[in-house]
């Protein structure tokens, strides 16, 4: 509750769905939804979750905000915005740095919905917000393992798997993430191969078509600083990845900043990330940076899996690696060698790969003692309902880190960025 002696009265601050851009709500403003008890109740409008929407009204928990209660307590609204961001606010008045976010988690599902409609694709449901819930992590527990985050992952790429739907998809997660979140430094990270339908679409095609729109959006937001990262793939043969790395150094000049590998484990086995030795060197020796997933769950085999990757491949960033956290010896080796973590703390709750909040708390505080350099991301933040200043809101509010490690940690994610290599290495 936000006291405010001037009305004499107390502002509620009530969670409520967000709307999408055709929605008559504005995304991510403050709405009176009612009054009573002498105290103004306002909601946060955060997600496209409810089935009824209609100008001058919303519906939220059995409660409809009349036309008459808009406008009710602006200034209550207003200020309770101001008390809520502004160190924040203050914080990241140079924009924020988001550098591990997957293309297929960073479109909005109105946007995918009408991308699969132009191409004709056969959906599952031909309910919007069925296909919604579909394309996102749409119940707050979470999903019950990575393997059930893959499948949702799997309709988004095969959405995605067109020249037409990559530009598209690259073009609005750009410049989403700057209108929405204010971010200015951006790395988006996909798969090629999985968006070519098979060999069926000509992999070239699809590189160049995100290409175009990150140009295409480099234009419409100069503010932004955006780079592409090409991922290999667990279960991809190794003549597979190493066709992505070079396709990554065929680009370089373009706008492919980085590689990276992803993807479910073959038979649910610690993978060999010795294997893909020579397509990291390869990658590093052509002047990518290099981002390894490793480390977000699996326990012992987690651990073990960071161990190999720091010693073996020796990657600038580490996607997630918060299993680290168990380890001081691991820590210490990743503090030495430099290597940055990119944390996704919704993404982790989402996905069981923490526990609780307490869990989160405690793996930043641990990660702050020992010295562990890391970022603050997303993951995808329309897959997983969140958005990178949630992301922020969310650590100070449990305590993980303070305004100040905030900070430390967005001053980081612009430094260590690929993209910020790529400018300092062409001046």
């Amino acid at each position: 509750m936000i006291a405010d002696e001037d009305q004499g009265a107390a502002v509620q601050v009530v969670v409520a769905p967000r709307v999408r851009r055709d929605a008559p709500l504005e995304d991510g403003a403050w709405h009176v939804v009612g009054t009573g008890d002498g105290a103004v109740v306002l909601a946060c409008v955060l997600r496209a979750d409810v089935d009824e929407r209609r100008v001058g009204a919303l519906r939220l928990g059995g409660r409809v905000a009349a036309d008459a209660c808009f406008g009710v307590g602006e200034q209550l609204v207003e200020r309770s915005r101001h008390v809520g961001n502004r160190r924040l606010a203050a914080m990241f008045e140079e924009g924020l740095a988001e550098l591990h976010t997957h293309l297929g988690g960073s479109v909005a599902s109105d946007i995918m919905w009408s991308l699969a409609h132009e191409q004709g694709i056969a959906l599952p449901t031909r309910d919007y917000w069925e296909f919604d819930r579909l394309v996102t992590v749409s119940d707050p527990r979470g999903v019950p393992d990575l393997d059930s985050l893959d499948r949702i992952y799997h309709l988004t790429e095969l959405i995605q798997s067109s020249p037409l739907a990559v530009e598209r998809s690259v073009h609005a997660a750009i410049g989403g993430a700057y209108r929405s979140q204010r971010i200015t430094t951006l790395e988006l990270r996909f798969n090629p191969m999985k968006r070519n339908r098979g060999g069926e679409r000509d992999l070239d095609h699809i590189i160049l078509a995100a290409i175009r729109g990150l140009d295409l959006a480099s234009l419409e937001y100069p503010q932004v600083r955006a780079g592409l990262i090409l991922m290999m793939d667990r279960t991809f043969t190794s003549e597979q990845n190493m066709v992505i790395v070079e396709k990554a150094l065929r680009y370089a000049s373009r706008g492919v900043v980085g590689v990276d590998i992803a993807g479910p484990r073959p038979g649910g086995a610690r993978y060999d990330y010795t294997q893909i030795r020579e397509h990291v060197e390869l990658a590093r020796d052509g002047g990518l940076g290099v981002t390894i997933h490793v480390g977000e769950e699996g326990a012992e085999l987690g651990i073990a899996e960071i161990g190999e990757v720091v010693e073996a491949l020796r990657p600038d960033r580490l996607g997630h690696g918060i299993l680290a956290a168990h380890e001081p010896s691991l820590m210490h080796a990743i503090r030495e060698a430099e290597i940055t973590l990119e944390v996704c703390p919704t993404s982790n709750l989402l996905t069981k790969a923490l526990a609780n909040e307490e869990a989160v708390r405690e793996t930043f505080r641990t990660f702050v003692e020992h010295g562990v350099p890391f970022t603050i991301a997303t993951d995808g933040p329309e897959m997983m309902r969140t958005h990178l200043r949630d992301e922020f809101e969310l650590l100070l509010r449990i305590g993980a880190l303070d305004e100040t490690e905030l900070a430390a940690a967005n001053a980081r994610g612009h430094d260590v960025s690929f993209v910020a290599r790529r400018a300092r290495a062409l001046r």
